[in-house]
């Protein structure tokens, strides 16, 4: 099939939902197919400076990247993703579409104007379409009424999770298939021998509990002797934090943006990676990529998170804790026969549970009856 994959962010700027769409891309070339990846892109320069004061990968996009635009911060669902809006991106849509003539175009987060929207609307292909987001999606009481009914051309719904589900059925009605998001699975990894390090893989945004990390730091750096790395972040702005919670650097080793590869390599040399969201998470990403790594995690016991932790894989605090987060890792770091067979165990569970070999096979069954309902539609 020649597939398009259709996401309302920027490339530029690394989240889950872009991650994901990556990944399957890759996954789905593998399979023999041809893929395309229809989203935002903002090329380096004074101009992108000014938009966008988080950190991102400014370099040329690969080239089954189709750009169609520059994106803008938009505040949604505790985060702040970096969306496109300009109409001109329509009139690029539009060009992309009656070039590509994709056999089926699947849509990431449908319902987030104006990439989907737009093809929502201009598009005449089979349409999958996979909701990532949880919560309440205030946002789509304002986008209901204006194209709401758009929804109806969607062919076949996934959600990433039953949270993810639940959340996109309180306004689109109807059935949805959970295909979880995949993971990379790195080669043969050990969860023994590493570096005396634990990790921090996320945006510098409060709903990624950063702060109640930090906080719990210096009494974690004391008993341990461990080092902190912060990736994903914006480095200024996790000085910022720093310096706003009164919390001194030492042991802490801040990053910033990683490519794939990097983050990879980091995850499969540090002892844990620690996760202490406070909400609005619908499937814990960031958790599976550990678990591939061979890596135990120290959660928030939260909703999204608790459809991926096991006992098995992941000790899990309430959120918000900082109390809570000390006793966990040290306890964790303290007991390496432990650490090490949660590490075997979290590497097995994403092998069986989240490769993207058999994610990408289930997705060609459900495009498949996309193009099928579409036929008889049509017929």
């Amino acid at each position: 099939m020649k597939i398009g994959i259709v996401v309302p962010f920027s490339w530029s700027f690394w989240g889950a939902v872009v991650e994901h769409a990556e990944l399957q891309a890759e996954a789905l070339e593998a399979r023999g197919h041809e893929v395309r990846l229809v989203m935002g892109n903002d090329p380096p320069g004074q101009f992108t400076r000014a938009l966008h004061p988080r950190v991102g990968r400014h370099g040329e996009p690969p080239a089954n990247v189709i750009a169609i635009g520059r994106s803008v911060i938009v505040p949604a669902n505790g985060s702040l993703p970096n969306i496109i809006l300009s109409p001109r991106a329509i009139f690029r849509i539009k060009r992309v579409l009656e070039q590509e003539r994709f056999d089926v175009i699947h849509l990431h987060e449908p319902m987030t104007p104006v990439t989907c929207i737009s093809v929502l609307a201009l598009a005449t292909a089979p349409m999958v379409a996979t909701h990532h987001a949880s919560g309440d999606l205030g946002w789509m009481k304002l986008g209901m009424p204006a194209w709401g009914a758009l929804a109806s051309r969607i062919d076949q719904r996934i959600a990433v999770s039953e949270r993810a589900r639940d959340s996109a059925a309180r306004w689109l009605p109807g059935d949805y298939t959970i295909v979880p998001n995949g993971v990379l699975i790195p080669d043969a990894v050990d969860p023994a021998g590493r570096e005396h390090t634990v990790t921090f893989a996320g945006r510098q945004e409060t709903r990624k509990g950063l702060q109640v990390l930090l906080r719990a730091w210096p009494e974690i750096h004391r008993r341990t002797g461990a080092r902190l790395q912060i990736c994903g972040s914006d480095p200024l702005a996790v000085r910022l934090l720093l310096t706003r919670l009164r919390v001194s650097d030492d042991g802490i080793d801040i990053l910033g943006f990683l490519p794939q590869e990097e983050l990879t390599s980091l995850l499969a040399r540090t002892k844990a990676l620690i996760a202490p969201s406070l909400g609005g998470e619908s499937f814990g990403m960031v958790l599976t990529r550990a678990f591939a790594c061979a890596l135990p995690v120290v959660a928030s016991d939260i909703p999204g998170y608790r459809e991926v932790t096991t006992p098995e894989t992941s000790v899990t605090v309430p959120p918000d804790e900082p109390r809570a987060l000390v006793e966990a890792i040290s306890g964790l770091l303290a007991d390496e026969p432990r650490r090490v067979a949660m590490g075997e165990a979290a590497r097995a569970l994403a092998i069986e549970r989240y490769a993207w070999s058999d994610i990408a096979r289930r997705l060609e069954g459900i495009y498949e009856r996309a193009i099928d309902v579409d036929a008889r539609r049509a017929a």
